[in-house]
């Protein structure tokens, strides 16, 4: 049984994009299938709209792997997430712009359409990792991300973080909440920081993969209940 996670992103300037996509290009090589989803703008009823594909400062927009679904059926349309991928998926990525150190505001609004599927109990147990993008270097990432978390809390959901578990998260600026890249002036290099993106899908991806197997990379150590307990 092949796992299923969905990469589901807002980007208002393309940064955020190029991050999505790295996460799933790192997840797909490491066996999973990926659904590529970009957020819909919000209207001004507050309602989807459509989505707008920002040009990836940086890169060339392409998504690099053939297993990646992006939804366009190969007529250069762009299918909007929708809380259909979040009953899909085995497990999740999200990423948002920072928008004062909490996640943009068409990401939140997708977020909370999925309260039907938190009812039923759809979103718990499934793991799920987050990143980000801010202009300036203190513009609030690890805030965001932390934000992420609360909902990702209340869903019953496994944080699935990168910690400080390779190189390629020091060399993307060591977040160990999730890789965020920073664009303005004197920012990061956004390829190390593509490259921490990539090594964070890949753990989401193995982590929910050996979570479905109900297989883990160490034995289980149990501790002996004490008589009488």
């Amino acid at each position: 049984m092949t796992t299923k996670i969905a990469v589901i992103y807002y980007s208002a300037t393309g940064t955020v994009r190029a991050l999505a996509e790295a996460v799933a290009d790192g997840a797909a090589s490491a066996g999973a299938e990926i659904r590529l989803r970009p957020v819909a703008e919000l209207t001004a009823g507050g309602g989807n709209g459509t989505v707008t594909e920002p040009t990836t400062e940086g890169g060339n927009g392409a998504v690099a792997k053939p297993t990646i679904d992006v939804g366009n059926g190969g007529n250069g349309a762009v299918a909007p997430a929708s809380v259909e991928d979040l009953a899909w998926a085995d497990a999740y990525a999200f990423g948002t712009p920072s928008r004062f150190g909490t996640p943009a505001a068409p990401l939140k609004h997708f977020l909370d359409q999925a309260v039907g599927l938190w009812r039923e109990g759809v979103l718990a147990d499934k793991p799920v990792t987050a990143f980000t993008s801010a202009h300036n270097r203190h513009g609030g990432n690890e805030a965001t991300l932390l934000s992420l978390a609360n909902v990702f809390y209340h869903w019953g959901a496994l944080i699935v973080p990168p910690g400080y578990t390779d190189t390629a998260v020091y060399a993307g600026g060591g977040n160990p909440y999730g890789a965020s890249a920073v664009s303005g002036p004197g920012g990061d290099d956004l390829d190390a920081v593509l490259g921490a993106a990539r090594y964070q899908g890949a753990r989401l991806a193995r982590t929910a993969i050996r979570l479905q197997a109900g297989t883990s990379s160490r034995p289980v150590e149990t501790e002996a209940v004490p008589s009488g307990a």
